[in-house]
């Protein structure tokens, strides 16, 4: 089962990929740090600072400008995330982010569903701020 967020960025796609997979970018809209550039076949350190949170993600695909794959999550539970970017003209860009890997017959189905669209939702504000507007104050202001 997975769960699909999308959201329209006024910027053109090469903007919306970089903030993502360079390290000097993603802690002003996602997490605090990224131990390096995203790159297929690589294993990434993320750093959440203020939930003073660390994780590993594990990068099976890029596609340059328009599409990321990412696992993430301990082994018996681990999601497939696909972030994919269509551009629409020289600065828009929606932005699609799939997470693949929940358990219908899981009895916390429903909240972690709506838990898990509230963070996407969340961090793709954070990032319309940073990459439209230049604020980057928000990554960190949702509260569970």
């Amino acid at each position: 089962m997975n769960n699909l967020t999308k959201f329209q960025i006024k910027k053109p796609a090469k903007d919306v990929f970089e903030a993502f997979v360079d390290p000097s970018k993603i802690g002003n809209f996602w997490f605090s740090s990224s131990s390096e550039r995203w790159a297929a076949g690589k294993t990434i350190k993320l750093e959440y600072d203020l939930y003073n949170a660390q994780l590993e993600i594990k990068v099976v695909e890029v596609e340059e400008n328009k599409k990321i794959v990412f696992l993430w999550g301990p082994p018996e539970d681990e999601h497939t995330v696909t972030i994919s970017l269509k551009e629409m003209n020289s600065s828009s860009t929606i932005i699609e982010i799939m997470e693949d890997g929940f358990q219908e017959n899981d009895t916390a189905l429903i909240h972690n569903i709506l838990d898990n669209k509230e963070g996407w939702v969340f961090m793709l504000t954070c990032l319309k701020a940073y990459l439209e507007f230049g604020v980057n104050q928000l990554r960190g202001g949702l509260q569970k």
